[in-house]
């Protein structure tokens, strides 16, 4: 037997997401996995099992391993534990739409230290969840299509013919689960799509299934059974100390009860909506829920309970419906049809609001709406500022889907190609021909617009199962990106063919990631040049990634011989700062507009626009409506943003002069702090 003692680094511990992380790499394995935290143990490829253990940021688990390859189970588990458990990937929970944030409807909120102002009787806080306005009469959510009692204890058939109802129900759920997961793809949503990854491995927990399983031996309808062990297990994790955690008993009731309707045959769905726009209140929404609101006739919700890390509040983001949560039960009193303005900005409702407040908020409202429609009637037609600088904008993609949506919402090509999408979730790594069939179908869906594809960035918060990566006490700043890449030259080098090959197709760039090192750069270069001249293709631009301030501070000397920089501002912000940006505390501090994270940015433009190249900014910063002034202030040519906020980021630059957005990025390189840079560009 193999016993392990691993700490878990990952900001939010092991819940669902990194737990379904753990118990898949657990799963490839023959071994029997015991997961022990404190005085309690898990089955490790039991999903809701490891999250019944609450294990938080920084706490231990032990692992102890027993099979004929208990080795190779115990190296892959301590590396993917080591590397992050997945959490902390580009972009995470991206809002759907970057959108000019709604101001305020009630009065401001204090200065940070400050205590916030009474707010008159009308007014309710809660935590915000999601951006934007909403004005409409409420109306609380009631579901009227709980299942009877009588109903979850009636015993159709035989012990064997109520274990076929059960196993056909769950296939069932699958089934909705994969429409409900296209549906959010389909809607630009593919981030928060993976929720539903989540919810259909706790339909093949193996740890819930037994349990259930022993219930119909005993003599249970298949329905009785299944809803007690969910509400057991729910219980359990919903009892956990970690919020977030705890949090994740709305997927076991969601997907519980998407079963248990199959089972007793009550609908797919309780809910139960007026056919006129209201404000939603509910006492909190499920995942399906949430994916499923009609934005015809929902037009922002707010709950008395959940948080703004719920898997609801996700996809409201990525919706752009306005929501608040977490208000107190004293929402669940307002009564249906009442006047009131939601502001998700803020955290904000005001019940019933006088006619002054209702018509600010109403402007607000109509100039937010206006901008965004706006922005997507003219995605197509090019950036360019007052003063006749045009600024290139470009997708973050992750696969041929997002490539066509790209193009749709006026895409001038791919800044990042983002090609990790190839090599997660699945046991091996794919080959050369897959990965170039997959280039060549995205070079193809652009028609003819530039794609830059950055290779393999792994390691840190990306780990895979199928690369054994040894325990680092620190994986951000260890093995990960180019260098991970480098050690293992035979994975580099097959993806680099695969890519040449498909430059064929069109205009293709290679990007290297996590460049910090002249030695990285030549090593990865003398590759690509190489398989060029072995498959009798033209070499392609070639550039690097600035995440790191020693690619920043060395991009004079870079820019003798790359082509393009793309500064990755999420990672660039993260190593500069000495801040995890996935941190429960101390991300607010992770703010890429810091002044020393800019003279970083402004540097990197400086060298290379002395030396003929050009520079493109990519992350989160490049979507954010402050920071987009002072960007191109700097001298960026590109900004790379995520598919969905295309058309406001063009609609914005269209805004401003450049010589307006030079004289803003030099106040800003004078500032001190990121809040008085904020403050150079105030939102409307």
């Amino acid at each position: 037997m193999k016993e392990l003692h691993l700490t878990i680094h990952n900001a939010t511990g092991l819940h669902a997401r990194p737990a379904k992380v753990f118990v898949n790499t657990a799963k490839q394995f023959k071994a029997d996995i015991r997961v022990q935290h404190g005085d309690k143990r898990a089955n490790g490829k039991s999903l809701i099992s490891v999250l019944t253990l609450g294990v938080e940021r920084g706490q231990q688990i032990s692992l102890f391993i027993e099979g004929e390859d208990e080795d190779e189970a115990a190296a892959a588990l301590a590396a993917i534990v080591a590397a992050g458990l997945g959490e902390g990937a580009a972009e995470p929970m991206p809002a759907a739409v970057a959108a000019p944030a709604a101001a305020p409807v009630t009065t401001p909120t204090a200065a940070p230290g400050m205590a916030p102002a009474a707010a008159p009787a009308n007014v309710m806080r809660g935590v915000p969840a999601a951006p934007g306005i909403a004005i409409g009469p409420l109306f609380r959510l009631r579901n009227t299509a709980e299942v009877p009692t009588g109903l979850l204890s009636a015993v159709v058939g035989t012990d064997a013919e109520e274990a076929q109802r059960l196993q056909t129900a769950i296939a069932q759920a699958k089934d909705q689960l994969v429409a409900l997961r296209r549906q959010l793809v389909q809607r630009g949503a593919v981030a928060e799509a993976a929720i539903f990854d989540v919810h259909l491995e706790i339909l093949e927990d193996e740890d819930l299934l037994s349990a259930v399983g022993d219930r119909i031996r005993r003599g249970e309808a298949a329905a009785h059974a299944w809803q007690s062990v969910i509400t057991e297990r729910a219980r359990a994790v919903a009892a956990l100390d970690d919020p977030l955690l705890a949090g994740r008993a709305a997927d076991l009731h969601d997907v519980g009860y998407r079963v248990l309707q199959l089972l007793v045959g009550v609908g797919e769905s309780g809910l139960r909506l007026p056919d006129h726009p209201v404000i939603l209140v509910a006492q909190d929404l499920t995942p399906s829920e949430t994916a499923n609101l009609d934005p015809n006739r929902v037009l922002g919700f707010c709950t008395a309970a959940g948080g703004p890390t719920a898997h609801a509040a996700i996809i409201a983001r990525a919706l752009s419906l306005p929501a608040v949560v977490s208000m107190g039960a004293g929402v669940l009193d307002l009564a249906d049809g009442t006047l009131a303005v939601l502001d998700g900005q803020n955290g904000v409702l005001v019940v019933a609001p006088d006619a002054v407040t209702l018509t600010q908020a109403q402007q607000r409202r109509e100039r937010w709406l206006a901008a965004r429609l706006a922005s997507e009637q003219t995605a197509t037609e090019p950036a360019i500022t007052t003063d006749g600088v045009r600024i290139e904008v470009v997708a973050n993609i992750g696969g041929v889907a997002e490539a066509e949506r790209a193009v749709q919402a006026g895409a001038e090509g791919v800044g990042l190609l983002r090609t990790e999408f190839l090599f997660l979730d699945r046991s091996d790594p794919p080959d050369e021909e897959e990965q170039f069939r997959v280039y060549r179908d995205i070079v193809q869906a652009m028609q003819g617009r530039p794609v830059i594809v950055r290779t393999l960035d792994i390691g840190g918060d990306k780990p895979l199962p199928y690369i054994r990566v040894p325990a680092e006490a620190n994986p951000f700043l260890g093995e990960r990106g180019i260098r991970l890449c480098l050690a293992r030259p035979d994975l580099l080098r097959q993806q680099v063919r695969a890519i040449l090959r498909a430059s064929t197709y069109g205009p293709l760039r290679i990007m290297f990631p996590m460049v910090a090192d002249w030695n990285e750069w030549q090593r990865a270069r003398q590759m690509v040049l190489e398989t060029a001249r072995e498959l009798g293709v033209p070499p392609v631009p070639l550039g690097i990634m600035v995440e790191v301030p020693a690619a920043a501070l060395l991009a004079d000397v870079f820019a003798r011989e790359v082509d393009f920089f793309s500064v990755g501002t999420n990672d660039l912000t993260q190593y500069t700062l000495a801040v995890d940006r996935q941190h429960p505390s101390l991300a607010g501090m992770s703010d890429g507009l810091h002044p020393s994270v800019l003279r970083l940015i402004a540097h990197t433009i400086e060298a290379a626009h002395a030396a003929g190249k050009w520079v493109g900014i990519c992350g989160e910063l490049a979507a954010d409506p402050q920071a987009i002034p002072i960007l191109v202030g700097l001298g960026a040519d590109e900004l790379s943003v995520g598919v969905p906020a295309i058309p406001t980021v063009k609609a914005q630059v269209r805004t401003f002069s450049r010589a307006e957005a030079e004289q803003r990025a030099r106040q800003a390189l004078r500032c001190a702090t990121a809040a008085e840079v904020r403050a150079l560009v105030p939102v409307a």
